[in-house]
């Protein structure tokens, strides 16, 4: 299918802000001890154990800074998605949908979570009781995650869509939009201490490094191998006639490009595709295991760089994963 940037920026970013706003929430809701230090301050950088109803909250501490990044990525991202519609001023109709539809479901998520979200942050300025911010991080954190499963589901329940109905499209979209969250995080909050081996720099460092990014990389290798041996389907197939013998076309539906040829009737060469691919899974794998020595060599700009390798290769991620998807509809026009 026919990349657009506002859909590929739609999934990243809103995969990125929401699984941000996933890890806050979900470091509320563990009582996860959060101390109120400047982000110039580095030599301060330590982890206390006050309850959080003991917390001062400045509007520069990075905690605060991590829920006002996910929120704008998420907006961005919902913003983006407007780009991809014929009618934008329509939009609220497909949340009407939601018995049925994977995309109404997740324009409701989406927008319901920035009520724990403005809770949350609410209850952290007026520095409230633990127990609210705990429920708040929690539906914070559940609302996040449901909304990126929602996003995974349009596309991996898509049956016409062989590349897209995949077993692994699903944890794939959970698990990179975690990794891009956890670049986020390091990048703002924990890459000034990575250098010292505080022991928060370390937890989120080994997690990021160890665990989401090899899996994030292999996912992806296991996705392409499924799809590359999947057979692209035929015409018979298509309509269901495949029983009947080899379905052919009598003469060409059309001479000229319509709307469905446009959009379905994308190709994407195979050496550019192994090219791209290659990129894809050696920076998502690369990226974090080199932010530790990058933090030796060049100090807190590695935290940036490594953001930036990472946001780009989540980017050319997505624009594979549109561009290397075939409609069944092609069947019908011999393509």
């Amino acid at each position: 299918m026919r990349p657009t940037f506002s859909i590929i920026a739609f999934t990243v970013l809103s995969g990125t802000g929401y699984g941000l706003l996933f890890l806050c929430g979900l470091a509320l809701a563990v009582g996860f001890p959060l101390d109120s230090y400047h982000a110039s301050s580095f030599d301060d950088f330590h982890f206390g154990h006050p309850p959080v109803s003991a917390i001062v909250i400045d509007p520069h501490i990075p905690f605060f800074t991590l829920l006002a990044i996910g929120a704008l990525l998420a907006a961005a991202g919902l913003l983006c998605s407007l780009g991809h519609l014929g009618q934008p001023q329509r939009a609220w109709r497909a949340l009407t949908q939601w018995r049925s539809s994977w995309l109404s479901r997740e324009g409701i998520f989406a927008i319901a979570t920035f009520i724990p979200l403005s809770a949350s942050a609410y209850l952290l300025l007026t520095t409230s009781h633990a127990v609210s911010s705990r429920v708040a991080g929690l539906a914070l954190a559940s609302c996040s995650f449901a909304t990126v499963f929602c996003t995974a589901r349009i596309y991996s329940s898509l049956k016409p869509v062989g590349a897209w109905h995949q077993p692994h499209v699903l944890p794939t979209y959970l698990l990179l939009g975690l990794y891009g969250a956890m670049l986020w995080s390091t990048a703002i909050a924990f890459v000034p201490a990575l250098a010292g081996l505080r022991d928060p720099a370390q937890l989120l460092w080994l997690a990021h490094a160890v665990l989401v990014a090899p899996a994030c990389a292999l996912l992806k290798r296991a996705y392409w191998r499924r799809i590359d041996a999947s057979s692209p389907p035929s015409a018979g197939r298509a309509t269901g006639l495949d029983v009947l013998g080899t379905v052919r076309a009598f003469e060409a539906p059309q001479t000229e490009e319509n709307y469905l040829t446009h959009e379905m009737g994308f190709v994407l060469a195979r050496r550019h595709a192994r090219k791209l691919r290659a990129i894809v899974f050696w920076l998502i794998l690369l990226v974090p295991l080199g932010m530790l020595p990058a933090a030796w060599l060049i100090g807190w700009l590695s935290a940036w760089i490594s953001l930036a390798l990472g946001l780009l290769a989540l980017f050319v991620e997505r624009w594979l994963f549109f561009a290397e998807a075939k409609h069944a509809v092609m069947a019908y026009y011999q393509r």
